[in-house]
């Protein structure tokens, strides 16, 4: 995946970006939450240009895996950090303080989303009213620790 010094592009979005710089900045010890729920920093390759780039999620647990949902507010459209971890799904974590690390993004399977999903509903209420707003199914993701 990525060198560990290798800088990442952060997200272009403001609010995403002024998080993610406060998160990573402070160690993990701030920006770790969105509306009271706890957020990661995703780490992945852009498909098309091969740069590193960074977006803060909402996460869920499964184990010790990790639970993302590419919900994109109810958009008709995936998100396009799940578009590169579909081409690219080689990425790093960073959770909290822990140190950033290696991880495997796989899309869940219908059965695997249904067994999940009301975990996640219940962590992020607007998850089923992104759902009911897009004929889009959103897929839930999981991100299993990789070794580096």
């Amino acid at each position: 995946m990525a060198q560990r010094d290798e800088e990442a592009v952060i997200s272009p979005t403001g609010w995403v970006a002024d998080q993610a710089r406060l998160y990573e900045e402070s160690g993990g010890t701030k920006g770790t939450g969105v509306q009271g729920v706890t957020c990661l920093l995703l780490d992945y390759r852009g498909r098309r240009t091969g740069q590193l780039r960074r977006t803060v999620l909402i996460y869920g647990r499964d184990g010790d895996d990790y639970l993302i949902v590419a919900s994109n507010g109810g958009a008709d459209e995936h998100p396009l950090w799940y578009r590169n971890i579909v081409d690219e799904p080689d990425v790093r974590l960073r959770v909290g303080t822990e140190e950033r690390f290696a991880a495997r993004a796989q899309t869940l399977s219908a059965a695997d989303k249904a067994r999940v999903w009301p975990g996640l509903v219940e962590l992020f209420a607007p998850y089923a009213d992104y759902q009911a707003k897009t004929d889009r199914d959103i897929p839930v993701v999981r991100l299993r620790r990789t070794q580096d």
